[in-house]
């Protein structure tokens, strides 16, 4: 069983990237996934996360409108396509499937699951 996330790498300010979280050992069709990211000397922050019931999203306010979040199911993935990318955007970025009570929105997550390997996202002109 594992998360692995990519896509991440080096951009100017206002660009754009798109991370994929693929799984392998289990489908990610029935999991609440979640997108996080850990800037140097910071806290870990949840940045958006999409639920398993019908793919309501959530976003975290200072990514509303340049982050989208979204799954594919016949590839096992859920990405995060970031645009308008900031210097504050600059993190390692991680996937996770969230626990979640049924009915409840994923941002309700009360734990995790299974975390993948973080991406580097690097802003910097």
């Amino acid at each position: 069983v594992q998360l692995q996330a990519s896509g991440g790498g080096l951009v100017q300010p206002g660009g754009s990237l798109r991370l994929s979280c693929a799984a392998s050992g289990f489908t990610l069709d029935h999991s609440n996934l979640g997108w996080f990211r850990q800037a140097p000397g910071k806290a870990r922050e949840g940045v958006s996360c999409i639920s398993s019931s019908d793919n309501t999203t959530y976003y975290k306010d200072s990514v509303k409108d340049r982050f989208t979040i979204s799954r594919d199911n016949a590839k096992n993935t859920v990405y995060l396509q970031i645009d308008s990318l900031k210097p504050e955007d600059t993190a390692v970025y991680y996937c996770a499937t969230l626990k979640v009570v049924v009915g409840q929105p994923c941002a309700n997550y009360y734990g995790w699951e299974y975390w993948g390997k973080g991406t580097q996202v690097t802003v910097s002109s």
